[in-house]
């Protein structure tokens, strides 16, 4: 999805994750990544629709702007297959942070007992866009299950390189805001749409 909405998924030697804001039924947890200084992060909330009404949200691609923190613009570049889509974001930063974008490659998993959704970098798919820095490595997984109360459960983790020369503690201090305030907009946006 978009740069602050991702962060560095890797196998072992990462911290322990620590609750970091847990507001409007939203958990928002990081913890230090095992490459880069980049913090990896991890949101978990409820979503009260069904799994094809949040399927077909997350496969919006071009309507990314109303509830991703960030956004700029999103649009598909290939459909692969149903559930396989390479799209392209642009990210605004505040300033004087040069803008970023990013190309990635979407790929849907459903089984009876969870879906998986992975968001990951592909960024020599397509030339780079002087006026933005292309991000390098983004991965953005979303595991999804069936919670008790008819809802879905969601789990996201994310981890990114955002490229060029952002200071790492900017990055960190401002990390969870942009996860929080996507996950709030798209209960807003599920809640609006279905009226569960």
């Amino acid at each position: 999805m978009c740069f602050m909405l991702f962060v560095l998924h890797a196998g072992f030697a990462q911290g322990k994750w620590e609750l970091k804001k847990n507001e409007n039924g939203i958990q928002v947890f990081t913890r230090k990544a095992v490459i880069g200084n980049v913090k990896e992060l991890r949101v978990v909330c409820e979503l009260d629709v069904t799994e094809a009404q949040f399927i077909s949200t997350i496969l919006d691609i071009g309507n990314y702007n109303s509830w991703i923190y960030a956004n700029k613009k999103s649009a598909i570049l290939k459909t692969e297959a149903p559930g396989k889509i390479i799209y392209y974001t642009q990210s605004h930063l505040p300033w004087p942070i040069k803008d970023r974008d990013l190309v990635v490659e979407l790929n849907l998993n459903q089984t009876p007992e969870n879906l998986n959704i992975q968001v990951k970098s592909i960024p020599d798919f397509m030339p780079k866009n002087p006026d933005f820095i292309r991000v390098p490595y983004s991965l953005a997984t979303w595991n999804v299950t069936q919670a008790t109360n008819n809802k879905l459960k969601v789990d996201y983790t994310f981890s990114i390189d955002p490229g060029g020369s952002i200071p790492s503690w900017i990055v960190n201090a401002t990390l969870t805001i942009g996860p929080y305030n996507s996950f709030l907009k798209l209960k807003e946006l599920l809640k609006a749409k279905y009226g569960r």
